[in-house]
């Protein structure tokens, strides 16, 4: 395979073409749920190595028929979608309910394609981290009762974010020199998003990463994680493609 460019939030939209059609039978809500909190209760899509960060996009393939219901669901009304990561050992459940992290991100629909035999071709831009503080069992897909986890960071914060980002693009060249940078014009928080939803880690760590109260704690976890991929001796490293995450 060839290398690929990793997907950032500037360019990702653009990964799925919208026929007009599909733009005129479902359009998107004026409302911006990112700028206040999220509904009390929304669905989710559990996934075991895939996730959503906040202000990133993500295509997704949807297949699965309670899946296929949750869109339709979702398109009706306002769009959002939580994606969760299934905990270890949920393959012998999976066709039920089984266990999932608590913490999550939401994302809203902003791209769709409906293909003829009912399944969906989805974007999902990244809104706003959630808590699952307990689950509906009315709806053939999960339906979960949450509580909104906003990231908002201070002045400081910002600051020191601000400097992290040359250590983070140092890493990165060192571990995927063969990765095109960045833009310079996406913020200290998309870039920290996007390196954590994009990068080819363990889904605990990634998970881990998620669960950090915003970007700076978040950043300062990720350089740890790279660093310590580029401090393994060459010759025992296993050396990560970087890829884009697969769509699912």
């Amino acid at each position: 395979m060839k290398p690929a460019r990793l997907a950032f939030a500037l360019g990702i939209v653009g990964l799925i073409s919208l026929p007009t059609t599909v733009q005129a039978q479902h359009p998107t809500p004026d409302t911006n749920p990112a700028r206040g909190t999220l509904p009390p209760e929304i669905p989710v899509f559990p996934l075991q190595d895939v996730m959503l960060f906040p202000n990133i996009s993500r295509p997704l393939h949807i297949f699965e028929p309670r899946y296929r219901v949750m869109v339709a669901d979702a398109l009706r009304g306002d769009r959002i979608i939580g994606m969760v990561l299934l905990q270890p050992g949920h393959e012998t459940e999976y066709e039920g309910r089984p266990p999932i992290y608590p913490i999550g991100c939401a994302g809203i629909i902003t791209n769709v394609v409906e293909l003829p035999d009912g399944r969906y071709d989805i974007v999902l831009r990244g809104l706003m981290k959630f808590r699952i503080t307990n689950e509906d069992q009315s709806q053939a897909y999960r339906l979960a009762r949450i509580e909104s986890i906003p990231e908002v960071s201070a002045d400081d914060e910002r600051d020191a974010l601000r400097m992290q980002r040359e250590r983070l693009m140092s890493l990165l060249a060192s571990i995927a020199p063969h990765l095109e940078p960045p833009p310079p014009e996406l913020s200290d928080e998309d870039l920290v998003n996007g390196l954590a939803q994009h990068l080819d880690l363990d889904p605990l760590d990634r998970q881990g990463l998620l669960e950090r109260e915003g970007p700076l704690a978040r950043s300062k976890a990720l350089i740890d994680l790279l660093e310590i991929e580029v401090a393994l001796p060459l010759a025992g490293r296993h050396r990560r493609d970087l890829r884009t995450a697969p769509a699912y």
